[in-house]
């Protein structure tokens, strides 16, 4: 079986990078909680005003080197290629912010090891790589191609209006792959 796992909202906190940066920059401005969020895209439920602020902080040298890791997803990357799962990192490059694919490489390495940074797949269009699964917490991945993997949607509050994919979180990951 070989997987594809998106990075940003996944295994890496995104949601978390942004709140703290942004109040940190902005203590007198305040978010969306994300239990409150309906929008995959951070800034559409703001107004005008406030988008340039919440893109200034995910486009910052440091953002993606920082992010902290959602809870339980490095001990299931590392479950998972123990149990003999071919496990593939597949991101998404931030094209808006430069310091982007070198920090997610670095944080890689920082977080997991050089054997994982080899299994980084860097792209924006998810479609062009074969895979049985793709775990994404974005609500439709599209692309040039037809797909050959299944979207297993990583849950989050901002993608629950999809219900026609199967879910998953850190916690309930071996249930949903059949893996007890």
């Amino acid at each position: 079986m070989r997987i594809l796992i998106d990075m940003d909202g996944v295994i890496a906190n995104f949601e978390k990078g942004v709140a703290d940066g942004f109040r940190a920059l902005y203590p007198d401005k305040s978010l969306i909680p994300l239990e409150q969020r309906t929008s995959f895209s951070i800034e559409d439920q703001y107004p005008p005003e406030i988008r340039p602020l919440i893109k200034g902080v995910y486009c910052s040298k440091g953002f993606f080197y920082n992010l902290q890791p959602i809870k339980g997803a490095l001990e299931a990357l590392h479950e998972l290629s123990l149990r003999g799962v071919e496990v593939n990192i597949c991101t998404s490059p931030l094209l808006s912010n430069p310091f982007c694919v070198q920090e997610k490489y670095d944080w890689i390495l920082s977080h997991l090891n050089s054997e994982w940074a080899r299994r980084v797949i860097t792209l924006k269009d998810k479609t062009l790589i074969r895979a049985d699964l793709l775990i994404d917490d974005k609500p439709n991945v599209m692309g040039v191609e037809q797909p050959t993997w299944e979207h297993i949607l990583y849950s989050q509050p901002y993608n629950q209006h999809i219900t026609s994919k199967r879910r998953i979180t850190w916690q309930d990951w071996k249930s949903v792959l059949n893996l007890e």
